[in-house]
């Protein structure tokens, strides 16, 4: 990509976020960024991600991870992501839901129940996931492809289906087979350094900024509403 390109973008995307962190990448041309959302140091986001955190909720995300094309993440609560954590293509992660129990009336009148996401650190999320309302997921968990996940994760597992469910863990009562080709794959390619961690300076460059034009923005959007309800009280 051309610098000047991406040095436009991710001062153009940066600005969206109420809390930004140092070294983040933003290469694509579209992100839509609305209410309070935090980024940590060295994220990465690709094209067309949105992120979108109603009145009274937040998302969070840490240090050094990523969120690959086409993702979406909502939150009328709490969604939190810990560090080095990736989101593939197509993900979901919504914090609500509509009451559809208990009424005839239309969805789209009812009430949202919100419970927090919590997603760990160091966590994989294939692509065309669905994260529902209220679920943990532990630190190092792998989610299969197109899983819907309606229940906590415990660290290091892996999940797949729909609802999905515990298929095994990553260190534990690993089958032979599993075993001996991770051993020759280690063997013959080795793992990767993190040159982050090689250099402890790395990750403590600079201090998170706040992007005061995305607090004005909010800011702005709550007293136009608190406005708009003067208003209708008075018309009432």
């Amino acid at each position: 990509m051309n610098p000047v390109i991406r040095k436009w973008r991710n001062w153009k995307h940066g600005r969206k976020f109420a809390k930004l962190g140092k070294h983040c990448g933003f290469p694509g041309e579209h992100l839509k960024v609305s209410g309070h959302v935090e980024l940590g140091r060295r994220c990465r986001l690709r094209d067309n991600v949105i992120l979108r955190a109603n009145p009274g909720g937040k998302i969070i995300i840490g240090d050094r991870s990523g969120l690959s094309f086409y993702v979406i993440i909502e939150a009328s609560d709490l969604v939190e992501i810990g560090e080095r954590t990736a989101l593939a293509e197509f993900c979901v992660v919504r914090d609500s839901n509509h009451m559809v129990f208990g009424t005839e009336r239309h969805w789209r009148l009812t009430p949202l129940i919100a419970r927090p996401i919590r997603i760990g650190s160091d966590c994989l999320i294939g692509s065309r996931s669905y994260i529902m309302p209220g679920v943990t997921i532990g630190d190092g968990a792998v989610i299969q492809v197109a899983s819907v996940v309606t229940t906590d994760v415990g660290p290091y597992e892996v999940w797949a289906g729909n609802p999905a469910r515990k298929i095994a863990h990553r260190t534990k009562n690993v089958p032979r087979f599993l075993l001996r080709q991770s051993e020759a794959l280690i063997r013959k390619y080795g793992v990767k350094a993190d040159r982050w961690d090689e250099d402890p300076a790395a990750d403590t460059i600079g201090q998170d900024d706040v992007a005061y034009g995305a607090l004005d923005r909010d800011e702005a959007l709550s007293a136009k509403q608190d406005d708009e309800s003067v208003e209708e009280g008075r018309a009432d």
